[in-house]
């Protein structure tokens, strides 16, 4: 139990780096705390200062890594935990909060001139239309011995109904709460039996027949339905059957899609499932990130934790002398040296840098101040004030890149990233944040195929000619053999980046001035830009 954190919980594990052949080991550790978001990492080996590494095969001193990864948490305070299956069981649990591919959601079906809630309730059966949308969503299964999700129904004794509603959409199952399926009771006109059920499902579907009168969600009294998909069918039971849908939710839930424009009509059709049935899933995911919904999950993640603090722990510290399952714990002289460095480059998640954007040009353009991330697959460029994504492509479109590091460079240290079709985005960082420039790149050089923009400055030989030529896309397609161009550092293949000084562009005759600055580039294709200093790839 630390005193700053409250009960925590650390997972650690040493495994063979894949394709390493046993000499290289990482380490994968999760990191519990009362907050929602888990911390998960992991970490080479050899990254880790090596006054902490231990000389035997087992590995490192959990003492010694946690003080590395974890330098903020009070060690003192941890223990080993027991071995009882309600550790693996409660960590699963812990682990897999948010993570949910099992959803309930309740259906009220709506008749011609009904709108309130007992209303609803008090339909004993369904009519051709709305067995007709039923239909389309799922399909009916017996609840006796029912072996999948079952969503809080009773599968053994009959006594929430005797069949209901269930569907499989991609990964996820979803079990409905249909009121006409439910236990009727003529004497109650409450329906308690029903409402037990719908009435705390997050998600409800409000079905309507033709004539049905407006729907409001204050005239539903629950705490726990916050999203209405209200559906509207017209035409119904013949073959122009098509359906209109509205949406409320409680104030504090965000905004969810997939989004439809007003008033749209949906057919009758797998299309209008699949979109529903996305639409309700959504719903879900969006109302667990309301405060409301946040607040219980974090009393919730709390006492599991606090429970298993108190209740599941034994008498080992961390720094005990004792050995730890799987690992041992090292005795060695604590020396301060600096691990390894770059490790983290080669992970699949994402790595980010503060930098700014100029938009609009440097003069007189926007300066955005933003977050540049590069993944395994990805570069983007994140707006830090408003959180939007203002710029992302693929790796696999990064064609090359032209960094600018030197002190006193006009505007401070640059990196030109180009992609696609030869487009580029600028990104600028203090004089102070160079070396992050430089870690981009490295970044850049294991995730994509791209490669740096090389500067050729070719000369025209005595009758004004440069020794090659370019095809409009900017490929040099012809290269006189141990001319000036070639000499001076361009290759066949090049394509052209950025240009600086005038340079004909037609494919016949792509001659330049003297002092022509060209910037090019081998790998990958580049176009043409404005900025007329020429850079290459090769």
């Amino acid at each position: 139990m630390d005193e700053r954190l409250g009960p925590v919980a650390v997972s650690f594990r040493r495994e063979e780096k894949e394709g390493s052949s046993g000499s290289q080991y990482n380490y994968r550790i999760i990191f519990r705390t009362t907050e929602l978001k888990t911390l998960r990492g992991s970490i080479l080996e050899e990254s880790v200062p090596s006054a902490a590494r231990h000389t035997t095969p087992r590995g490192l001193s959990p003492k010694r890594l946690l003080e590395f990864i974890l330098p903020n948490l009070n060690l003192h305070c941890l223990r080993l935990a027991s071995t009882s299956p309600k550790v693996r069981d409660t960590l699963l649990k812990l682990d897999e909060q948010g993570l949910n591919f099992q959803h309930k959601v309740g259906i009220m079906y709506c008749r011609a001139g009904q709108s309130t809630e007992e209303d609803m309730y008090n339909n004993e059966s369904a009519g051709p239309e709305f067995d007709e949308f039923l239909d389309l969503l799922g399909e009916r299964v017996r609840l006796k011995g029912w072996e999948k999700y079952r969503a809080q129904l009773d599968t053994k004794t009959d006594s929430t109904g005797t069949h209901s509603l269930y569907t499989r959409y991609q990964d996820y199952e979803i079990m409905f709460h249909v009121s006409t399926m439910l236990p009727y009771t003529s004497n109650n006109t409450q329906q308690l039996l029903r409402k037990r059920h719908i009435g705390n499902d997050i998600i409800t579907i409000v079905f309507q027949e033709p004539g049905a009168l407006p729907f409001t969600p204050k005239a539903i009294r629950s705490h726990f339905q916050h999203v209405f998909i209200i559906v509207q069918v017209h035409e119904p039971c013949t073959e122009n059957t098509y359906y209109r849908v509205a949406v409320t939710r409680s104030k504090d839930i965000p905004l969810f899609g997939p989004l439809f424009p007003k008033g749209a009509r949906f057919p009758r059709s797998p299309a209008f499932r699949d979109f529903l049935l996305a639409k309700a899933i959504n719903a879900e995911n969006a109302a667990e990130k309301s405060e409301k919904f946040r607040s219980m999950a974090t009393r919730t993640r709390q006492e599991y934790l606090k429970d298993l603090a108190e209740n599941y722990v034994t008498t080992t510290p961390i720094d005990s002398s004792t050995k730890f399952p799987l690992l041992s714990l090292g005795g060695k002289r604590k020396e301060k040296l600096k691990g390894a460095k770059g490790a983290e480059l080669h992970s699949a998640g994402a790595l980010v840098w503060a930098v700014t954007v100029v938009q609009g040009g440097e003069n007189n353009g926007l300066s955005l101040s933003c977050l540049l991330g590069v993944s395994a697959e990805s570069v983007v460029l994140i707006e830090r004030f408003t959180r939007t994504v203002i710029f992302n492509c693929s790796c696999r479109d990064v064609i090359g890149w032209k960094a600018v590091t030197e002190p006193g460079a006009p505007g401070g240290p640059s990196l030109d990233i180009f992609y696609e079709r030869g487009e580029a985005v600028t990104v600028m960082t203090s004089e102070s944040q160079v070396e992050d420039i430089k870690e981009v790149i490295q970044r850049l050089e294991l995730v994509t195929r791209g490669c740096e923009a090389r500067e050729v400055i070719p000369l025209r030989d005595g009758v004004g000619q440069p020794g090659f030529l370019m095809s409009e896309e900017g490929f040099v397609t012809e290269l006189q053999r141990f001319g000036y161009a070639e000499s001076g550092g361009l290759q066949l293949g090049a394509r052209v980046v950025r240009l600086c000084g005038f340079l004909q562009t037609r494919t016949e005759n792509h001659a330049g001035n003297r002092g022509d600055r060209l910037f090019v580039c081998q790998r990958k294709w580049i176009k043409w830009g404005d900025d007329v200093k020429m850079h290459t790839l090769q």
